[in-house]
């Protein structure tokens, strides 16, 4: 009797295998500049960098340091909104863009885009995330500049 409600459990959970392998995976197109406010008025970065994303551009001259910078950050969002997850990933690849600028004299991030599994987004008002139930993820590519 054991060995049949065994072999009926068995046959029960490799038939919810394939649910399981397609896991959700959102495309969120969510508003930049909310996240870099957020980011800043809770101390994650120090607002000593500013961020552009494609399509905006600094009001002084915009010397490019280090061309072409990638982050890309994932971030458990079990139990969290997808905003509260993406927020979360946005603010930390800010936090890793931030200091990736600061170390090499820069005081600019310039024409990020979205470069979620390399497939380039450029937009001027929002970031690309994806959101699944366990894991959300932010990809940018940006230029580190120096603004005069």
């Amino acid at each position: 009797m054991q060995f049949k409600t065994l072999a009926t459990a068995t046959a029960l959970l490799l038939g919810t295998l394939p649910a399981i392998s397609q896991a959700r995976d959102t495309a969120l197109f969510l508003p930049f500049d909310q996240v870099v406010t957020e980011a800043i008025s809770t101390g994650k970065i120090d607002g000593s960098v500013k961020f552009y994303l494609a399509g905006n551009t600094p009001a002084g001259k915009a010397s490019v340091v280090t061309p072409g910078v990638v982050t890309n950050k994932k971030t458990n969002a079990f139990n969290k909104t997808d905003y509260q997850a993406c927020s979360w990933a946005l603010q930390s690849a800010l936090i890793t863009l931030h200091q990736a600028a600061k170390n090499v004299g820069a005081n600019a991030v310039t024409d990020i885009a979205s470069y979620y599994k390399k497939n380039e987004r450029k937009d001027p008002k929002t970031y690309e995330c994806h959101a699944g139930a366990v894991i959300a993820g932010v990809a940018l590519k940006g230029n580190l500049a120096k603004v005069d």
